[in-house]
């Protein structure tokens, strides 16, 4: 079985991809903006990973998004709904978290 890995730097690889399976690392928004702004930056980031790797959304097992306080869960939410493949949607959780390596009120795994 091959193991293939992406966007390689000296603690993570962005993409990794087994078996048929990816695992994507955390994505999160460089230019910050509203909760609308950066969820959709986020998941325009995952849409090129999985486009690299020759898969798409539709086809996502589980998702993990970390947000820095919950009254912007709406707003992501919202996003996320419009933006997730119909009748396709994978496991998911949303978690309020207060860390971050950068400042941005949305990370996504």
């Amino acid at each position: 079985m091959k193991l293939e890995r992406s966007d390689i730097n000296a603690r993570r690889s962005r993409l990794v991809k087994y078996n048929g399976v990816c695992y994507l690392s955390g994505q999160f928004s460089d230019k910050g903006g509203t909760i609308e702004e950066q969820t959709k930056e986020t998941l325009g980031k995952i849409d090129d990973l999985l486009q690299r790797a020759g898969s798409d959304k539709s086809r996502l097992l589980t998702a993990e998004i970390w947000i820095t306080s919950m009254a912007d869960f709406e707003g992501m939410d919202q996003v996320w709904k419009d933006w997730i493949a119909p009748y396709a949607p994978p496991v998911d959780v949303v978690a309020q978290s207060s860390w971050a390596i950068r400042p941005c009120a949305l990370k996504s795994w």
